[in-house]
C-alpha cells in the first residue's frame, strides 16, 4: 500500500511531538515509559534545590527531583517529590539529605539508609525524613568562628605585649638595662679574670696538687688495706659506746653536779664569813695577832741566844754548893 505524501507528512509530525513531548516529560524528571516511585520530603528550607536534580543513594543515581511546592499552610514548609527508577528497597525511616553535588553549587538529594530493627521499608508515597548539610555561609561561618576568636585573642596578647614593650622601653626601663647590661658584662669580665686566675694557679701549683693527690692516693691505698683494722676500731668504738650507755653515766654526773652544789654552798658560805674557816679568811685581826706573836717569838729566840742564862740555869754541883755562899 502506497502511502501519500499528506500521510507520511503527518506521520513524521506526531512522531516529532512524540519525541518532544517524551524528552520534554524527561528533562522534568518524567519517564513516560518506566514505573516511577513517588516519595516526599518537607523541608523549611531547600536552599536552591530545583526539579530535576539528581536523587542518589551513596553517590550512585537512583532517581530525580520532581514536583516542588510550598504547603497549603502558613508554616512555609516546602514539600519535595522525590522520583525513584530503581527498584533498591529503601527503609522506612531513610533520611532525604539536601546536598551540594558539585563546588559550583548544585543540589542534589542524597537519601541516607538507616535500617529499622522493624525491617519496614518506605512504600510509593510515604514521606520521608529530611535533612539539610550546612550551606556554604554556615560552613564558611563554622570554619571561621576558631579563626576569628583566636584572632581576636592574638590581637589582645599583642596590645598586652605592646603595653609591655612600652612601659619596658622608656627611658627609666632603657637606663636600668643599660646599667643590667653593664653589670652583667663586668660579671664576665671577673668571671674571666677567675678562670684565668685558677688557670694560672693550677699552672704553677701543678706540683702541689700532683703530690697532694699522690698523698690522697696513699690514704686511700692505706685505708683500703686497712679495711679490717678501721672495722676493729670501728667496733670497739662502738662497744665503748654501749659500754657507756649501759653503765650508771647519768647517776654520776648527777652526783657530781650535787658535789659541785655542796662545794658552791660552803665557798659561798666562807665568803659570807659563816664559820672558823670563814671568819680565819674574812677577819684580818686573828692575822694580826698571829703575826704579833711571831714577833713576840723572834724576840724571844733571839734573847734566849744572846742570854740563855736567864732561862736555862746549868751547874755541874749540887744545889747545897750553888747556896754555899763563897769565900
Amino acid at each position: 500500500m502506497k502511502l501519500s505524501k499528506e500521510v507520511k507528512v503527518g506521520l513524521v509530525t506526531v512522531i516529532a511531538i512524540g519525541c518532544f513531548l517524551y524528552g520534554f516529560s524527561f528533562l522534568k524528571g518524567k519517564n513516560l515509559f518506566s514505573t516511577q516511585r513517588k516519595f516526599y520530603a518537607v523541608y523549611h528550607d531547600i536552599d536552591g534545590l530545583v526539579e530535576a536534580n539528581p536523587l542518589m543513594i551513596n553517590g550512585f543515581r537512583v532517581g530525580m527531583v520532581g514536583k516542588i511546592e510550598l504547603a497549603n499552610d502558613t508554616s512555609g514548609l516546602v514539600i519535595v517529590t522525590l522520583l525513584m527508577n530503581d527498584d533498591a528497597k529503601i527503609p522506612k525511616k531513610s533520611i532525604a539529605k539536601v546536598i551540594s553535588s558539585d563546588i559550583l553549587g548544585s543540589k542534589a538529594v542524597q537519601l541516607i539508609l538507616v535500617n529499622d530493627a522493624s525491617g519496614k521499608y518506605a512504600e510509593s508515597g510515604d514521606t520521608l525524613k529530611s535533612a539539610q548539610e550546612d550551606n556554604l555561609k554556615a560552613a564558611v561561618n563554622k570554619t571561621i568562628a576558631p579563626l576569628q576568636k583566636k584572632a581576636e585573642g592574638l590581637i589582645s596578647s599583642i596590645d598586652s605585649v605592646m603595653v609591655v614593650v612600652q612601659q619596658v622601653f622608656n627611658e627609666n626601663a632603657r637606663k636600668n638595662l643599660s646599667q643590667s647590661f653593664e653589670k652583667i658584662k663586668g660579671a664576665i669580665s671577673s668571671l674571666e679574670t677567675t678562670s684565668f686566675r685558677l688557670d694560672t694557679l693550677v699552672v704553677n701549683e701543678r706540683v702541689k696538687i700532683s703530690s697532694i693527690l699522690t698523698k690522697i692516693n696513699v690514704l686511700a691505698t692505706t685505708l683500703a688495706n686497712n679495711s679490717d683494722k678501721l672495722g676493729n676500731v670501728i667496733n670497739n668504738f662502738s662497744n665503748i659506746s654501749d659500754s657507756l650507755a649501759k653503765s650508771n653515766l647519768t647517776s654520776a654526773i648527777n652526783n657530781a653536779d650535787l658535789a659541785l652544789s655542796q662545794a658552791s654552798t660552803i665557798l659561798n658560805k666562807i665568803n659570807t664569813g659563816q664559820g672558823t674557816l670563814g671568819m680565819l679568811i674574812n677577819n684580818d685581826s686573828l692575822y694580826r695577832k698571829l703575826d704579833q706573836s711571831s714577833a713576840d717569838l723572834d724576840k724571844l729566840l733571839k734573847d734566849l741566844r744572846v742570854n740563855p742564862e736567864r732561862y736555862v740555869h746549868i751547874s755541874v754541883f749540887s744545889k747545897k754548893d750553888r747556896n754555899k755562899p763563897k769565900d
